[in-house]
């Protein structure tokens, strides 16, 4: 694609870096194919083609956004199949992050919107903050039908009832009888509220197989949810960064393991959201080289043998941070079928389940239409549970069906010798 920027324009990095993605692209149109929105709505200005087209034009022209740009740039999912497909190798995901940090400084949003954007960005990396928001929801569901469509989302999705704390997500070391590895995980925010019970099944499996978890002081959420509402993650990042380049200063890791692919996808690109500060661009670069997803680094570290094959019929949802952002996409299935279960692939598995982080709260009629859909497929190979490697991806596709919906790690912990996971029946 051809661009016309000012030499003033490319001396902004930001600028230079979307100007080489924009290049990249060829029109070509294979995008359209497997973009979710597309594939729904029929609107080429809901293809990543026609967004790319929407951001040219307004980076080039150094406008502030527009409506129709924000309504088609907010419906973007950044599931990132778009990059699977792409012959070009064109960067989406950068230059769609870039586009909304762009909205967020130029365009002003009606006053409601503005305020919900900005709870979600307050409340969702928090751990109290929204462990007490989601204790507070079950007052107002009662409610549900007369208040505001967003407010109305997140009542649909909250769950009857909110776990209490595990011990676990503190600051601490998890010893093993062997020690082989050194690794520290990610606690995460959003998933140590609703599902806490998958970095237990995480750190069980991983001291089994001889590794030593240590859970960082200072390190919290990755920075995602905000950074891609366009408003700055870095923060939470940085923390991150610091606290685990000073367990690599006094112990070593051998890697940081992240057991929530969207967190996974954003904490292996610090190397490239930092790469202009002079501080932390070295720290950046090797947390991300040291970044795995927990099935990409149980797949390297080989799988004991399982203790108690089930047999059971497994539907992977194979989550789009996963295996569009990550480009994971064997070794969840490898290491089921490894451990005794029966995999399953469901039709239009490159499709998003339509949580992609926050889209089912901010855009909900089109989220429930995506989980409709993949839900369909998944009862059509007709499993006896669903396993997925991300909480968004579970708590929306649950929210759609009867059948169990369980993380991938805990089926692995169950085989080798952990606690049947709770959403199964016995």
């Amino acid at each position: 694609m051809q661009t016309n920027f000012t030499l003033a324009q490319l001396a902004e990095p930001g600028i230079a870096e979307s100007e080489k993605i924009l290049r990249a692209c060829v029109h070509c149109g294979f995008c359209t194919a497997t973009c979710p929105t597309y594939v729904l709505l029929g609107d080429e200005l809901d293809s990543p083609r026609g967004r790319i087209y929407l951001i040219k034009d307004m980076l080039e022209n150094d406008r502030p956004a527009s409506e129709e740009v924000v309504k088609h740039i907010d419906r973007c999912l950044s599931c990132l199949s778009c990059m699977t497909t792409c012959p070009s190798g064109v960067h989406y995901m950068h230059l769609v992050d870039h586009a909304r940090h762009h909205i967020e400084k130029t365009y002003r949003r009606p006053w409601l919107d503005r305020l919900f954007r900005r709870a979600l960005g307050f409340v969702l990396p928090r751990p109290q903050w929204f462990r007490a928001a989601l204790q507070a929801s079950r007052l107002a569901r009662p409610f549900a039908r007369w208040a505001p469509v967003p407010l109305r989302a997140i009542l649909g999705l909250a769950p009857p009832h909110v776990p209490a704390p595990s011990p676990v997500d503190r600051p601490q070391v998890f010893l093993t009888r062997t020690r082989r590895r050194r690794v520290a995980l990610l606690s995460g925010c959003a998933q140590q509220v609703l599902a806490p019970q998958i970095n237990e099944a995480t750190i069980r499996l991983l001291t089994r197989h001889g590794c030593e978890v240590v859970v960082a002081r200072g390190a919290g959420c990755c920075g995602a949810l905000t950074h891609h509402l366009g408003q700055d993650g870095n923060g939470f990042a940085r923390a991150n960064i610091l606290a685990w380049s000073q367990e690599i200063a006094e112990g070593g890791l051998d890697a940081i393991i992240i057991n929530a692919s969207g967190c996974g996808t954003t904490v292996k690109d610090y190397g490239f959201m930092f790469r202009e500060d002079a501080e932390l661009a070295g720290p950046a670069a090797k947390v991300s080289a040291l970044a795995r997803d927990i099935t990409e680094w149980m797949g390297e570290i080989g799988l004991q043998p399982p203790l108690s094959p089930t047999g059971r019929r497994v539907a992977y949802h194979s989550a789009c941070a996963l295996q569009h952002g990550q480009q994971v996409r064997d070794e969840p299935k490898l290491l089921l079928k490894e451990a005794g279960f029966i995999v399953l692939d469901p039709p239009e598995g490159h499709l998003c389940c339509g949580s992609a982080g926050t889209y089912n709260l901010l855009q909900p009629e089109i989220a429930t239409r995506l989980r409709e859909r993949k839900v369909a497929n998944i009862e059509s190979v007709a499993p006896d549970a669903i396993a997925a490697g991300n909480i968004g991806c579970i708590a929306q596709i649950a929210a759609g069906t009867s059948l169990p919906v369980v993380h991938t790690v805990e089926l692995l912990d169950w085989a080798t010798g952990g606690p049947r996971p709770r959403a199964l029946p016995a």
